[in-house]
C-alpha cells in the first residue's frame, strides 16, 4: 500500500492525500509536479526512474488507512543531477 507522503522532497510544498500536484517515482518518492516535470525533467534524483501522478487516497479510506505523516526534506543537488540527466538521456539516444 502506498504511503501517500505529506510534501515534496525538494521543496518540501505540502502535498495532502487529495492532491492532484503529488508526482512519485516507483520507489515512492514523493515530488510536487513543478519539481518532478520541470527542476528534476521527469527523472528521480534519487533511483534514475520517472514519475508518475500519485493516485488519491478517497477520505472514507483514511481512518482506515490512514497517510504517512513521515516528511522527507532533501533538496537535489541539480548540478550533480542534471549531470545524471545528461548520462541517462544519452544512454536512451
Amino acid at each position: 500500500m502506498l504511503e501517500i507522503r505529506p510534501n515534496c522532497e525538494h521543496c518540501n510544498k505540502e502535498l495532502p492525500f487529495n492532491s492532484t500536484e503529488a508526482m512519485i517515482c516507483t520507489f515512492e518518492c514523493t515530488y510536487c509536479e513543478t519539481c518532478a516535470t520541470t527542476i528534476l525533467q521527469n527523472i528521480c534524483p534519487n533511483c534514475g526512474g520517472n514519475f508518475t501522478k500519485r493516485p488519491i487516497r478517497p477520505k472514507n479510506l483514511l481512518k482506515k488507512y490512514p497517510t504517512s505523516t513521515k516528511r522527507v526534506y532533501n533538496p537535489t543537488d541539480l548540478v550533480a543531477h542534471n549531470e545524471r540527466v545528461k548520462k541517462i538521456k544519452a544512454a536512451n539516444d
